[in-house]
């Protein structure tokens, strides 16, 4: 099991936690992380994008000119592809880019995610993380971000909901916050510190060890 420290909101070493190798400590297998990463980027795409066909253009019934005798190519409608306003060749049409992945293969891209962190030391446990009505500004998360040295990109993981730690990072640039149960491989290999509170840290073990 890996040891890391464990820190509070201010900054201070508190004490130690022991991450399961289970989940932190697993093999990291870059052909999942690749194969959910894609699913995700393609499950955000809308594919609306539609264009006509020659079939589909307005006009263009009549042939434009006889077939022989002209000394030009031979043609029949003014709305082929090489024509101005023609059709277009293999044109986009709606399609669904949803692609299925097996839930084993989003497990373990998961957890090859979380042990790219723990191993680039880039997983930053925190004690708690939350914030009363009265402090929940912006310049509260700005002020422990600093003190934890999370200045670039950052993701902040709760255990639940905190509407108030929301809130107060919601205006800070390369910031995202996220609870256990939207947590997903995207946002994790996408930051530069991954900050996660010890309750959230013990709900991610219970539900992906294997």
């Amino acid at each position: 099991m890996a040891n890391v420290k464990v820190f509070n909101m201010q900054g201070a070493a508190v004490g130690e936690i022991a991450l399961s190798d289970e989940v932190f400590g697993a093999e990291v297998h870059i052909s999942a992380m690749h194969t959910v990463v894609r699913a995700y980027m393609n499950a955000q795409r809308q594919g609306t994008q539609s264009a006509k066909t020659r079939t589909e253009v307005r006009g263009g019934g009549r042939k434009i000119y006889r077939q022989k005798g002209t000394g030009n190519a031979r043609h029949h409608g003014r709305r082929a592809p090489q024509f101005t306003h023609g059709g277009v060749v293999f044109a986009p049409k709606p399609r669904d880019y949803r692609i299925s992945v097996p839930r084993k293969v989003r497990r373990l891209a998961m957890r090859s995610a979380l042990s790219c962190k723990v191993n680039d030391q880039e997983i930053v446990v925190l004690d708690k993380i939350e914030l009363s009505e009265a402090d929940a500004k912006t310049k509260n998360i700005v002020k422990m971000l600093k003190a934890l040295g999370a200045e670039k990109k950052a993701l902040i993981v709760t255990k639940d909901v905190e509407p108030m730690v929301v809130r107060a990072s919601n205006n800070i640039q390369n910031v995202k916050t996220t609870f256990v149960g939207s947590l997903n491989v995207v946002d994790i290999l996408n930051c530069d510190k991954f900050i996660i509170s010890q309750d959230a840290v013990k709900l991610v073990e219970e539900v992906y060890a294997e």
